[in-house]
């Protein structure tokens, strides 16, 4: 029951820690919302106003002060401020490096798919050689 107490918490939890984690995993937990209330307004588009508009509205009320009480969870924020913790500790690689090894990782799929597409082309040719020899013998 801690968690449904949470929900209506005014507190925030480790205010300073953790915020760009955070505010992103908020960003994407309204916009899910957003769209979802979108799609009922449209669902809706031809009843009246109440249907239309304020369903919506209440459901986009609702589902912000949620996911704005969600990341303030104690379990979930720690969480968040953990992976902030640990994407500070990512070297990431300067732009040749990235063209490069994005360059080799491109060429190894394309060298897989011919690969793969000689080995099927190859199996289908000895498939129906061989249904044309059993076709020839037991005819």
């Amino acid at each position: 029951m801690g968690w449904f107490n949470e929900l209506f918490s005014f507190t925030l939890y480790k205010r300073n820690q953790g915020q760009i984690a955070r505010k992103a995993t908020f960003a994407a937990l309204a916009t899910i919302i957003a769209l979802g209330c979108w799609r009922l307004m449209q669902y809706y588009a031809d009843q009246e106003a109440v249907l239309h508009y304020y369903v919506p509205a209440v459901f986009l009320a609702v589902g912000l002060w949620a996911s704005f009480r969600i990341i303030q969870m104690p379990a979930f924020a720690d969480f968040l401020i953990s992976v902030e913790g640990e994407m500070n500790k990512v070297s990431w690689p300067a732009r040749g490096e990235l063209f490069r090894a994005s360059l080799v990782v491109i060429l190894v799929i394309f060298f897989l798919a011919a690969l793969l597409f000689a080995y099927d082309a190859a199996l289908t040719w000895l498939i129906r050689f061989l249904d044309g020899i059993v076709g020839w013998l037991f005819s």
